[in-house]
């Protein structure tokens, strides 16, 4: 069994001002004079975890991980009505990498995450491909609004039950993603969360029929960490994450020349292997592998030994 390294506690961390009034919560774990890495979280939303500490050897990485504009530890939350999204963009978020990497002395890093972290990871690689040494990503995805259309409406002919409950809580609008956010941004705060639920809701019915998924409760509330989840999905998501229709696939070949491995597994429903697929067709080079058993999350054995695999792998690179 593929076991991750030992809980191991930040030995900096810090606010970092990066403009518009946000402050983005960051730390460091692991050898101070080990191979640099940064962690992309997933959602929007989602903020690090202590568990994201341990997919790195302590002994051979300065893992940097960071909570995404406006969750987590970051200030201010998105959970909270006041905080204003205007300043919450992709682009605002690739411009925190740069900064975070120049605060901390790094000039090169691994890149590493999963989900809307893969897309973050890929903009930020395709944009800044003189700052990254390797790239390690699952559960990949590129916030193409066909993915978007996907995931909030196509999959749910796998889900016709808990569908139905999401687009009715969606007043049955066309543009469902849109309609959700108009609503989580409602004066009436007994409007905000319950669209916030419903959208936690079906996150957590597209993902339960993976291997290993707890069974599906349904929540009534969602607390601010899930308002705030919720809030930054629906804000991307009806933005198409303010990317160019499939710009992420057409600029891989900006990663021609770095080391990269591209992990998916094969019954992740929220985000087929197709995108997976499409990204190492126009990245020349890089190493996609497809666990046949797996879904979404990383939990799955054979996923988790890649990843842990090619972290020990690369660092040994420069």
């Amino acid at each position: 069994m593929a076991e991750l390294f030992p809980e191991v506690e930040p030995y900096e961390s810090g606010l970092l001002d990066v403009g518009d009034g946000n402050l983005v919560y960051w730390e460091a774990c692991g050898n101070p004079e080990g191979k640099p890495a940064v962690m992309v979280h997933g959602g929007p939303g989602q903020g690090c975890t202590p568990r994201m500490r341990r997919m790195f050897d302590p002994g051979r990485y300065r893992a940097v991980l960071f909570d995404q504009r406006g969750c987590g530890r970051s200030t201010p939350n998105a959970g909270e009505p006041g905080t204003d999204l205007r300043f919450n963009t992709t682009d605002h978020l690739v411009g925190d990498m740069e900064r975070l990497r120049e605060h901390l002395g790094i000039e090169r890093w691994l890149v590493t995450g999963g989900s809307w972290g893969s897309t973050l990871g890929l903009v930020y690689a395709e944009r800044h491909p003189e700052r990254v040494t390797q790239i390690m990503l699952s559960a990949i995805t590129t916030t193409r609004r066909s993915e978007i259309d996907w995931l909030y409406r196509g999959v749910g002919a796998f889900f016709p039950e808990e569908w139905e409950r999401f687009r009715d809580g969606g007043g049955g609008a066309e543009d469902l993603v849109s309609e959700y956010a108009r609503l989580m941004e409602s004066a009436d705060p007994r409007v905000r969360n319950r669209a916030a639920s419903n959208w936690m809701n079906w996150e957590d019915a597209v993902l339960s029929i993976e291997p290993g998924a707890a069974p599906l409760v349904r929540r009534e509330e969602a607390d601010r960490d899930e308002m705030a989840f919720a809030r930054l999905c629906a804000h991307y998501f009806s933005n198409g994450a303010w990317l160019e229709e499939g710009a992420v696939i057409r600029d891989a070949h900006r990663l021609a020349g770095i080391p990269g491995v591209l992990i998916h597994g094969r019954l992740d429903l929220s985000g087929p292997a197709v995108t997976a697929w499409e990204v190492a067709r126009a990245w020349p080079g890089v190493e996609l592998l497809i666990d046949d058993h797996s879904g979404h999350r990383g939990g799955g054995e054979i996923k988790r030994k890649w990843m842990l695999d090619t972290l020990a792998r690369f660092a040994d690179y420069g």
